[in-house]
C-alpha cells in the first residue's frame, strides 16, 4: 500500500518527525511503500476560496507553490496520516493550509484509509483536532479510520512511545 505521511511541523527533528518516523519505519518494514512530506516546513499558503479550481482551473489551484508535491503524492496515496503537533487544541497552521488546499483536487480516487499521529506539551488538548479528523477525513471522505496515537510531554520521544508508533506503522493491514 502507498502510505503518505504529511508532517505538519515547522521542527525538523522535534517531536512530531519523531513519531512519523517510528511510524514510516514500521509501515515499510510491514511491506509499505511511504511517502513522507514535511509540509511545516514548506511554503504552502491557505486556499483563498477564489474557485478557480472548479470554474476554470479543472482541479487545479491557481497558486504554485510546494502544495504541488502534495497534490502529485496525494494522487496515488491509498492512505493518508496527519501528523501534527498539537498547537492552541488543533493541527498546526501549516498542515491546516494543506488540509484546505486539498479542496482543488476533492477526494483522491485511490485514498481509501487515514490515521493520525499527534504531539503536545501536555495531555487533554487533542479533542479538537481528533473531531475535525473525523469530519473531514472519515465522515466527508468516506476514508477507513485506522487509528489516532498521541504523545505528550516526555512521552514523545521516549523509547516506549516510538515504540508503540512503530507497531502501529508495522500493523498497518494491506
Amino acid at each position: 500500500m502507498k502510505i503518505l505521511v504529511l508532517n505538519g511541523s515547522p521542527r525538523a527533528n522535534g517531536n512530531t518527525a519523531a513519531i512519523a518516523e517510528a511510524f514510516s519505519k514500521g509501515a515499510k518494514e510491514a511491506g509499505h511503500q511511504v511517502e513522507v512530506l514535511s509540509v511545516g516546513q514548506q511554503k504552502i499558503v491557505g486556499c483563498m476560496g477564489c474557485e478557480y479550481c472548479h470554474t476554470k482551473g479543472d482541479g487545479t489551484c491557481i497558486q504554485k507553490d510546494a502544495m504541488q508535491d502534495v497534490y502529485r503524492e496525494l494522487a496515488d496515496a491509498e492512505m493518508l496520516v496527519l501528523a501534527s503537533p498539537i498547537y492552541y487544541f488543533t493541527l498546526s497552521g501549516q498542515l491546516q493550509c494543506c488540509i484546505h488546499r486539498t479542496y482543488a483536487v476533492g477526494i483522491p480516487k485511490k485514498l481509501k484509509k487515514a490515521a493520525m499521529l499527534l504531539s503536545s506539551g501536555s495531555d487533554g488538548v487533542y479533542g479538537p483536532a481528533k473531531q475535525q479528523y473525523r469530519q473531514a477525513l472519515i465522515n466527508y471522505m468516506g476514508l477507513k479510520d485506522m487509528g489516532v496515537i498521541t504523545a505528550y510531554g516526555s512521552q514523545n520521544k521516549s523509547a516506549e512511545k516510538l515504540q508503540q508508533v512503530y507497531e502501529f506503522g508495522k500493523g498497518i493491514d494491506r
